[in-house]
């Protein structure tokens, strides 16, 4: 038996938590903060994530090894993470341990000492993790699509940010970036486990409530002007990658569903998408071709992305504007889009058995609109998509006058 209770609990300083109590023996908790690499300022691009980084390194109460054992030590997992738009910290424990997680939660976030040869060895770790992603030009194609199109705006640059600036990294960088950005009332901890909502919030209110209260006006966020463009690009690689895509609807735009469902039925998961059967499984083409839709506080991104062989790209970029010709043109049938709602919502259902990405995403619906988005509301607004939104949204969004392309081609 599972019981699907969840609270939203404030605290006097501006800090809330969202808890899903569930049975189980596990527990998982995450802090998310509202700052991402969207947050940084030119010449630091890559602080957000140095900073996930360091948080593991040393506080005013504990060193680099007491800091990673903490929970180790219990069978715990801890990790870290950095987005465009916030950075999340989470955990994984035996029910009786949250008190120990909730604690190295609050001395990461609120006590890092950031030593220099932390700093100095991070930077290192980072500089390898570039030359990384560099190598794989499947995540790299995606992190310069991103920044052709939100050039000269926050959501442009790569999360690990720039060589040139992170090798001139400093402490106080570092603590000017968490002042600016960490403040109280953009931090939501999340608690998925076996609790009575009174233990909760006593350890809560025990670990974040002497925090002292953090909330000056947030800087506003830079926009960006879409300008359509097709750019190439040689590179050291032995296929051709191709992104193609628009800007596309923020989390706020009650078109998002919509997209959500198109984007899926396109190109999501599963081998029956209609790219996977008119591109891969009908002529062989392309081993992987994908859509994806990402949501931003202001905006969202559509993208398409697949690789294959030089002589075949010409042949698969014609069959992906094909297929989206054909949904500008005559959309799609009410058999289809029963369907597509069918598979998406069981989709979206079995994704919650994923306990630490469903608090996660609790925790994140609480700090984007103050309340949780729940299955029946979510699997409500998919039942209100119909045919003729899916064509307006295929028109706007596949519009060739807004699409931008760019393709890694081989030297």
């Amino acid at each position: 038996m599972i019981d699907m209770e969840y609270e939203i609990i404030r605290l006097d300083n501006g800090i809330r938590a969202v808890f899903h109590r569930q049975i189980s023996p596990i527990t998982h908790t995450c802090l998310v903060v509202n700052a991402g690499s969207r947050d940084e300022q030119t010449g630091k691009y890559g602080m957000a994530h140095f900073i996930e980084h360091l948080l593991f390194k040393q506080t005013e109460r504990r060193s680099t090894p007491q800091i990673l054992n903490h929970l180790e030590a219990v069978g715990g997992d801890l990790n870290a993470y950095t987005t465009k738009e916030y950075t999340c910290v989470h955990a994984s424990i035996l029910q009786p341990h949250l008190h120990k997680a909730l604690d190295l939660f609050e001395d990461i976030i609120f006590h890092s000492t950031f030593p220099a040869d932390e700093i100095e060895k991070e930077k290192g770790v980072i500089v390898d993790e570039m030359a990384s992603y560099r190598d794989n030009p499947e995540e790299s194609i995606m992190d310069d699509y991103e920044d052709l199109i939100f050039q000269h705006s926050g959501l442009g640059h790569n999360i690990l940010g720039w060589e040139e600036d992170l090798l001139n990294f400093t402490k106080e960088d570092a603590q000017r970036f968490m002042a600016q950005n960490y403040h109280t009332d953009d931090i939501v901890i999340g608690i998925s486990g076996n609790y009575a909502l009174k233990t909760v919030e006593k350890m809560l209110r025990r670990y974040f409530e002497p925090v002292k209260e953090n909330k000056p006006a947030r800087a506003p966020r830079e926009s960006f002007v879409n300008v359509s463009q097709h750019i190439e690009i040689e590179k050291p690689i032995n296929q051709v990658h191709f992104m193609l895509g628009a800007p596309a609807y923020s989390i706020h735009d009650d078109r998002k569903t919509g997209l959500l469902l198109l984007n899926n039925m396109l190109g999501g998961f599963g081998m029956t998408s209609i790219l996977n059967l008119a591109v891969r499984e009908k002529y062989g083409i392309a081993y992987t071709i994908e859509s994806n839709y990402t949501l931003f506080i202001d905006t969202g991104l559509f993208t398409i992305y697949l690789g294959t062989d030089e002589e075949k790209i010409k042949r698969a970029k014609k069959l992906v504007f094909r297929e989206l010709d054909k949904l500008k043109a005559k959309g799609v049938s009410e058999n289809q889009l029963k369907k597509a709602k069918n598979k998406f919502k069981g989709q979206i259902a079995l994704a919650e058995e994923n306990r630490m990405s469903m608090i996660i995403a609790e925790a994140k619906n609480v700090m984007d609109y103050d309340r949780i988005i729940s299955l029946n509301e979510v699997f409500e607004k998919i039942d209100m998509v119909s045919t003729s939104d899916l064509l307006a949204i295929a028109q706007d969004i596949f519009d060739e006058k807004k699409l931008t392309s760019l393709t890694f081609v081989p030297e």
